[in-house]
């Protein structure tokens, strides 16, 4: 049955005699007839009965008459639906194919949807969309509001185009207004654009947009439908209730007044209604209630449309007034809302009314269409059809998977994917247990999905895919592996910023297995591609794709970090690099050995394999997550330098001279060129001159008489003073010392906290950092942030006093005090004060001076303990591994009477004078960052010397001279005084 009411149009529209028209209350008119589906627009109204298609033109403004109801020309094309729009119609025929209707009654195949299946069509005034079975949207028209959603300078189109920021979202329902659309997604994510005069796209502005934007105030609606009017929108939520936006001059929104809306507003009338369908006409809106069977309508009445036997506005919704013998009869299937005319389409049989989103949906992978094709019950061609249109749309992809479970895929967002992973496990397990079948899909996305993703989707759902696939390529071969890894890395890297984001949201908050099996992918790919490196041939193909997969690496591996996920760091690490660091080594001491009698074309050979390697080696340290420390040590220490820098001074004014040179000093020479010291006494050139001019100037500047430096209670550690009682510039020239140290692999003497060196990394320093340097300030306001008691306020302020001055930590609201809800804050602040804000200018003048001599990449190698480590060493003394790892040289072996009394004194000596033999013999205080293993000590013998010489150290080489003692007792005394020698020429 077909009930119409609103103005005055052709009585049964040429469908049914005038006679058989049945006339109700309120002007409601009802045809006891089968209509299959009908639309109307503001032009013209169409009917689909009994496999023909009709259309009737209305009366207007400018034609005050209804035309004859015309058949269409279909040739053999079946038709399911029908869409009228301003001026014309769209047909939807069975199979997909989309016909236009003309001005006269033939229609034609639409141009751009060839051999497309069209699932849905929204019609407005001047515009169409189309939905295809594989998620597309494709758009034809005009677009002077942006209506088309695809550029703003786009002119328009009489032939479909593809609106790719919405590609790979999977959509369920599509809806097109006056000037403006709408898409809904699977999730009931809501994206609008085109015109927003009068806020239909409710933004909260009246911007019009020109691509498609997520409705962010509807996000969590569970929005499962929606309908665009000429220029208002209605929104139903999945329990039945309706939300309206936009021009409300006639009611049309329902809420008790004609203002406008710029955000979507619940209809509060309708509110415990449950409300299934809502349809939008140009202004006016239709609302059904399956339970009730009842129909409500709101807004412009002025031509009967709103079915209350009045000609007046309606601002809030009230009961069409069917009779009885149609509610009771029938079941509600359908309700339109045209230009000034409603209608609904009853069936008499129960249960058959629709659901609010009844039209065609996007295809999806589900547990039945799997089984079915592991059954053997659809031919291969057919599934390998079906394989082809899933695994090939981004969109159907997304739109599978989904974790239905209590409604949680409505909670997609910018922090949760919606996925049920536990789903994806399965259905993936299943696959992979068919080889044909799997390796059908594989190819299927590594063809035609992959190269199709786009960039800068629009929405959030979009990014699922890049959770699923690692998923599924984790059951692959090895080569099918590695191609699809590296065009996902590809495809990873190509986002866009903020799409980067979200993905990084998503992977901190996945399933531990999950997150497990993505750092296994990368990691095993990146260290298989580095093992090729150094087996095969120079391949600048692996060059490339090497540093995409590590960079994913690095990726995940900050993700991780900030999100404190139980994957440890050497998760990442790939012990491979450091054959790689070997390959580098070797030929460059080929560069070295044979400059001088290699051929030509051997020595332009090395010279392109020191290019390909140092290139390789470059974009991996610039991704250190995947470096062992002792790869980064190795590098450090094995690099190329241009040249060597010289800085020749005076004993006696050694800082003074430091200080002068390195004043004018270019960053040139400081970053890439190795470190020479001349003292003027002597002039010789040794490696002893650096470290002792190292140890010396530290252990002077960081001295508390020097006021450089502000030290904690037990002077065990220092920070930057807030007074300065120095000159600014010397903490510039204290960076540089402290860069060129790092440059030079020099342990020093440097007693800062943690925090510096997190600063250096631009990480936040964090209340442990503080703890650190002041054990009792750290306790104290640990103790504020553990306090249990619920008290509102405590006896305390943000105001503080640090370094003798007084603070207040929260300029705004001078005075303010500490409560149980804002203590977070304070230790927040109060931490930021002491580490950062108090010291910023000072630190600052550090860093400047600390970078102009060191490359930035290379210290971003290091974690902030790492750097630490390199530039101050530890204390972890482990003597016995210093005596595994001595070699020896001359006449000595392990089983010389002297090497024998030599491990015997040295065991005696004390703590303290161990410490000292390391400094004699390294020039470092401290043990290097790699532990004592890495220091290894070779003892030569020094023979036809007097029992008077001293044992002698080259420091650069921890190489010992040792004289042949006549007995243990002088060998004593000799190295307690070459220990304790005055090695420190500023006491000479």
């Amino acid at each position: 049955m077909l009930c119409y009411w609103g103005a005055p149009v052709r009585e049964g529209f040429g469908l049914l005699q005038p006679d058989k028209v049945k006339h109700g209350n309120c002007g409601i008119r009802s045809m006891p007839m089968s209509v299959q589906d009908m639309s109307a627009g503001r032009s013209f109204v169409g009917f689909i009965r009994d496999g023909k298609v009709s259309v009737l033109r209305l009366r207007s403004e400018d034609w005050d008459h209804d035309e004859k109801l015309k058949q269409l020309q279909l040739k053999n094309d079946r038709i399911r639906s029908i869409f009228c729009g301003g001026a014309g119609a769209v047909l939807l025929a069975y199979g997909g194919k989309v016909l236009i209707m003309d001005k006269s009654t033939v229609c034609r195949p639409l141009k751009g949807l060839e051999n497309r299946q069209v699932i849905q069509i929204a019609c407005g005034d001047q515009h169409s969309m189309a939905l295809t079975n594989d998620g597309q949207l494709f758009v034809w028209g005009n677009s002077s509001r942006g209506q088309l959603g695809l550029r703003k300078d786009h002119p328009g189109s009489l032939s479909a185009e593809r609106v790719e920021s919405l590609c790979g979202v999977p959509l369920a329902q599509i809806s097109a207004g006056g000037d403006h659309s709408f898409v809904l997604s699977l999730s009931g994510v809501v994206f609008g654009w085109g015109k927003n005069s009068s806020g239909q796209l409710g933004l909260g502005d009246t911007t019009d947009r020109h691509v498609p934007t997520v409705v962010n105030s509807l996000n969590r609606k569970k929005t499962v439908s929606i309908s665009c009017g000429g220029e208002h929108t209605a929104t139903l939520s999945k329990g039945g209730t309706v939300f309206t936006f936009g021009s409300g001059g006639s009611g049309q929104l329902g809420h008790n007044s004609f203002k406008d809306e710029l955000h979507p507003r619940l209809v509060a009338e309708l509110w415990g209604s449950k409300v299934s369908q809502v349809t939008c006409g140009r202004r006016h809106t239709l609302v059904s209630v399956s339970s009730s069977k009842l129909i409500y309508s709101f807004g412009c009445g002025m031509q009967g449309q709103l079915g209350n036997g009045k000609s007046t506005k309606q601002y809030v919704p009230f009961p069409v007034d069917l009779s009885t013998e149609y509610g009771h009869a029938h079941m509600i299937n359908k309700i339109i809302a045209g230009e000034n005319h409603s209608f609904a389409l009853f069936f008499k049989k129960r249960g058959k009314e629709s659901k609010p989103n009844s039209s065609g949906g996007i295809l999806t992978l589900d547990d039945r269409m799997i089984d079915r094709w592991l059954s053997g019950s659809d031919s291969w061609q057919m599934i390998k059809k079906d394989i082809n249109k899933i695994f090939s749309s981004a969109a159907s992809i997304n739109g599978s998977f989904l974790n239905k479970s209590c409604d949680e895929h409505y909670q997609t967002s910018e922090e949760h994917s919606g996925l049920d992973f536990d789903l994806v496990k399965a259905s993936f397990a299943k696959l992979s247990n068919n080889e044909r079948l799997f390796s059908e899909v594989v190819k299927v996305i590594q063809q035609k999905l992959l190269p199709s993703l786009n960039p800068n989707p629009a929405g959030v759902e979009a990014l699922r895919l890049y959770l699923l696939l690692p998923e599924l390529i984790g059951g692959l071969q090895e080569h099918q592996k590695t191609e699809l890894t590296k065009a996902m890395a590809f495809k990873i890297l190509d986002l866009k910023p903020a799409a980067r984001k979200v993905l990084e949201t998503y992977w901190s908050k996945l399933p531990d297995d999950w997150l497990k099996n993505l750092v296994d992918l990368f990691q095993k790919e990146s260290a298989m591609l580095i093992g090729r490196i150094v087996v095969d041939k120079l391949d600048w193909d692996i060059a490339t794709h090497l540093p995409k997969c590590v960079q994913i690496l690095q990726m995940v591996y900050q993700v991780c970090h900030r999100a404190k996920r139980d994957i440890t760091k050497s998760d990442f690490i790939i012990h491979e690099v450091n054959g790689l660091l070997d390959v580098l080594q070797t030929i460059n001491e080929d560069m070295i050995n044979q400059q001088w009698f290699a051929l030509p074309e051997h020595i332009n050979a090395l010279v392109a394999q020191q290019s390909y390697y140092n290139t390789i080696l470059k974009n991996l340290l610039s991704l250190p997550c995947i470096l062992n420390l002792e790869a980064k040590c190795s590098y450090m220490k094995n690099r190329a330098w241009q040249g060597s820098y010289q800085l020749t001074l005076r004993r006696t004014a050694l800082l003074e001279d430091c200080f002068s040179l390195l004043r004018k000093a270019s960053e040139h020479h400081l970053r890439g060129y190795y470190l020479s010291v001349f003292y003027t006494e002597d002039m010789r050139k040794t490696d002893v001159n650096k470290r002792d001019l190292f140890h010396n100037v530290f252990k002077e500047l960081c001295a508390p008489e020097s006021q450089l430096l502000m030290y904690n209670d037990n002077k065990t550690l220092s920070w930057f003073p807030t007074k300065l009682s120095v000159e600014k510039e010397k903490y510039f020239l204290f960076g540089i010392l402290c860069g060129l140290a790092f440059n030079n692999t020099s342990v020093v003497n440097l007693p800062f906290p943690l925090a510096l060196f997190k600063k250096l990394l631009n990480v936040k320093p964090s209340l442990e950092d503080l703890t650190e340097f002041s054990p009792v300030l750290g306790k104290s306001l640990r103790c504020i942030l553990d306090y249990s008691d619920e008290v509102e306020e405590m006896d305390m302020f943000f105001t503080i006093t640090w370094d003798g001055t007084e603070v207040e930590l929260d300029p705004a609201e001078p005075g303010k005090k500490v409560t149980n809800y804002n203590r977070r804050e304070f230790v927040d602040k109060y931490v930021d004060y002491i580490l950062n804000k108090s010291v910023e200018e000072v630190f600052e003048e550090f860093r400047r001076g600390f970078f102009k001599a060191c490359d930035r990449s290379l210290v971003e190698m290091f974690e902030p303990e790492e750097l630490r480590g390199v530039l101050v060493g530890n204390e972890e003394y482990d003597w016995d591994v210093l005596k595994q790892n001595t070699t020896y040289e001359g006449s000595f072996c392990a089983d010389h009477p002297t090497i024998i009394s030599f491990w015997k004194v040295f065991d005696d000596l004390t703590p303290n004078e161990k410490k000292g033999f390391l400094l004699f013999l390294t020039g470092f205080e401290k043990v290097p960052i790699l532990g004592m293993s890495a220091v290894k000590m070779r003892v030569r013998s020094l023979l036809n010397l007097t029992q008077d010489h001293l044992p002698q150290a080259l420091t650069c080489h921890a190489l010992l001279d040792l004289p042949v003692y006549q007995n243990k007792e002088t060998l004593r005394a000799k190295v307690i005084e070459a220990i304790n020698h005055k090695r420190g020429f500023w006491e000479e």
